[in-house]
């Protein structure tokens, strides 16, 4: 098992609580967010602490079908 400083889904457990204070807890804005969350721990629920609580049978997107694309920092222009 992975210590707590290790857990390899933290990160996401992190975005998930800084983007509902963002948005006053409304949990329909962070669904990308969670959807993240959600296949990291169909990876990693055995080992991670932070799974708990995540319905790895439903996507939390509105759209499923839509790929999750990590964010581009837009401060890098060429």
């Amino acid at each position: 098992m992975f210590k707590a400083n290790k857990d390899p889904c933290k990160p996401f457990a992190c975005a998930i609580q800084a983007c509902l204070v963002e948005h006053n807890f409304q949990e329909h804005r962070c669904s990308e967010v969670l959807e993240q969350m959600r296949l990291c721990c169909l990876k990693w629920h055995k080992e991670s602490l932070c799974c708990s609580g995540i319905n790895l049978e439903k996507s939390y997107l509105q759209n499923p079908e839509v790929e999750i694309k990590p964010k581009i920092s837009r401060s890098s222009n060429k």
